[in-house]
């Protein structure tokens, strides 16, 4: 699955054209390599994402093409949350 629409599905980022955005800009890694909107992520893979003036560190638990909002936490789980 691309990272965008991860992003988006699991409701880390809340539209795929932002997730796209903040991809495109190099503001993702994914296991510690720099992620463009289509770098396709598997489960067990790290994600970390800058927003703004705070860094965020996921697991990838699961690949859903589409969720309820319930069920969206139950595919990553949060490794690290910390403020720049």
């Amino acid at each position: 699955m691309r990272i965008d629409k991860f992003l988006k599905v699991s409701r880390i980022i809340k539209r795929r054209t932002l997730a796209k955005e903040v991809a495109d800009n190099g503001r993702i890694l994914v296991n510690d390599r720099v992620a463009k909107s289509s770098t396709k992520v598997d489960v067990d893979d790290i994600i970390t994402i800058t927003f703004g003036n705070r860094v965020v560190t996921v697991k990838v638990l699961a690949l859903l093409d589409s969720t309820k909002k319930e069920d969206a936490g139950n595919m990553f789980e949060i490794i690290e949350e910390k403020r720049l």
